[in-house]
């Protein structure tokens, strides 16, 4: 079909000005119809499913050897947003693939959908995954330069895992570049003591891996299957601008080195931020009302987890070295910023410095290991005891809280945090709302502002199929 496009100020139309809309073939209407399609597809194709409930055989639906490019990619989808659901054994089943999206479905199978090794640039978004118990994990991540979407994940009851980043089979590498983006992680109520994680980044044998993972914007609520909601077992990733909500789980850097965790709202669960490995950047998060500490900075059973160790020293847990924490807002929970005394290699040469702590109860501090921890700058407030800390490393002053509409606790007029810093320019540059920060910085989380924030807690409409 032509589009006819008039050149500004004359009545004439010049060959150069036709362009080619390209045309949408209908819907295929059954699974042979829809393999078909696939097998011919090239870059720029769409192929899109019919409406209906489809039950997929043991082979699955196979793509195998097709590759768009990145700007004209493959896009399998269902005719309307959610309008196709997928049941049976498999979904669908890539080889040596590239650059292909699959939305809008929702997949119902009692397998796990792989993204395998040698299958690149796969995009899911806007789908449902909601699979039968006989599942293990809904997704497992480990081709390269992956994108995981606007998906809602939810109703798991059994061991397994939401989302799953991994690498070859037999080997200590791990997919690289995985983006998770915007999706909601709801409902898990697995009732073992491990193995329900929403999200697991890696895995112990890819510890050492960098991974340069993003995961940003996503929701978790009520995610009971394990203590750890966000569970990173790999190095040089990027945990930021998520929310955890009403949860057994919280953020833990369970393996690895050199991850930054930034500007993460954990709001009234069980657990906050958990640490072990080294080089982690710690910065502008917001933990209220867990019921354990807001900040736990680990001990371990090895100093540092090296390459060729075995494979019974990689699962320990690898002491925290170089880790900063700072800028951070931990409001009434059970305990402030706490360490761990069950295991002997203590933490070494780490930092925390410049947070806000805030309490009714307890103690805001239960550190006890801290011959090789800093603490600087730090501001103490509320009716809880200041614990362990040094004298040295905080300051009893009112922040003057304020609860916005959004039930977060800000800075307000006249509060001691502000301007009770120096420039942190070089760890971040704006605070937990997106608002720029100005040197000197106000301790916490919150630079002290008058406008509307940026960022906010995330809500359902926020994430999942249905998100902007």
């Amino acid at each position: 079909m032509k589009r006819r496009t008039f050149l500004a100020g004359t009545l004439g139309v010049t060959a150069a000005a036709f362009q080619i809309r390209p045309a949408f073939a209908a819907p295929v209407t059954s699974l042979s119809q829809l393999q078909s399609a696939i097998n011919s597809a090239a870059a720029g194709t769409t192929i899109t499913l019919a409406n209906g409930s489809y039950a997929v055989g043991s082979g699955g639906i196979t793509i195998t050897g097709r590759n768009g490019t990145t700007s004209a990619p493959i896009t399998i989808q269902a005719e309307t947003r959610g309008g196709v659901t997928l049941t049976g054994p498999k979904s669908f089943v890539f080889s040596n693939s590239s650059n292909i999206t699959i939305s809008g479905f929702i997949f119902q199978q009692t397998s796990t959908l792989d993204l395998p090794v040698g299958s690149n640039r796969i995009r899911l978004t806007r789908n449902e995954f909601a699979l039968g118990s006989a599942a293990s994990h809904s997704v497992v991540v480990r081709g390269d330069d992956v994108k995981i979407d606007r998906n809602l994940f939810r109703d798991k009851t059994t061991v397994g895992v939401y989302l799953v980043i991994d690498g070859p089979s037999g080997d200590d590498v791990i997919a690289q570049r995985t983006y998770i983006l915007r999706n909601h992680f709801r409902d898990h109520s697995f009732s073992g003591a491990n193995g329900g994680e929403p999200i697991r980044l890696g895995v112990s044998s890819r510890a050492l891996a960098d991974a340069d993972a993003t995961v940003e914007y996503n929701l978790f609520e009520r995610v009971n299957g394990d203590p750890e909601a966000i569970s990173v077992k790999s190095s040089g990733n990027t945990i930021r601008y998520n929310t955890v909500r009403n949860s057994l789980g919280g953020i833990v850097l369970r393996h690895g080195n050199n991850n930054r965790v930034e500007s993460n709202y954990i709001l009234a669960g069980d657990n906050g931020i958990r640490i072990y490995g080294n080089d982690h950047l710690i910065v502008n998060n917001y933990v209220d009302s867990v019921d354990s500490a807001g900040i736990v900075l680990g001990s371990g059973t090895e100093r540092d987890h090296t390459a060729g160790e075995p494979s019974s020293s990689r699962t320990g847990n690898d002491a925290p070295d170089r880790v900063v924490i700072v800028l951070n807002t931990l409001r009434n929970n059970g305990s402030g910023i706490a360490g761990e005394s069950q295991r002997t290699v203590q933490p070494q040469t780490c930092q925390i410095r410049d947070n806000l702590l805030v309490g009714t109860s307890g103690s805001l501090t239960d550190l006890p290991y801290q011959s090789g921890v800093t603490f600087s700058g730090n501001i103490l407030w509320g009716s809880a005891s200041n614990g362990t800390i040094p004298s040295s490393g905080f300051t009893r002053a009112d922040p003057k809280l304020t609860a916005g509409s959004d039930g977060v606790y800000r800075l307000g007029s006249g509060s001691a945090a502000i301007n009770a810093t120096t420039n942190h320019a070089s760890r971040v540059t704006d605070d937990l709302d997106g608002h720029t920060r100005t040197a000197p910085y106000d301790v916490g989380a919150d630079e002290y502002s008058t406008a509307s924030p940026l960022r906010r807690p995330l809500i359902a409409t926020d994430v999942g199929p249905n998100a902007p």
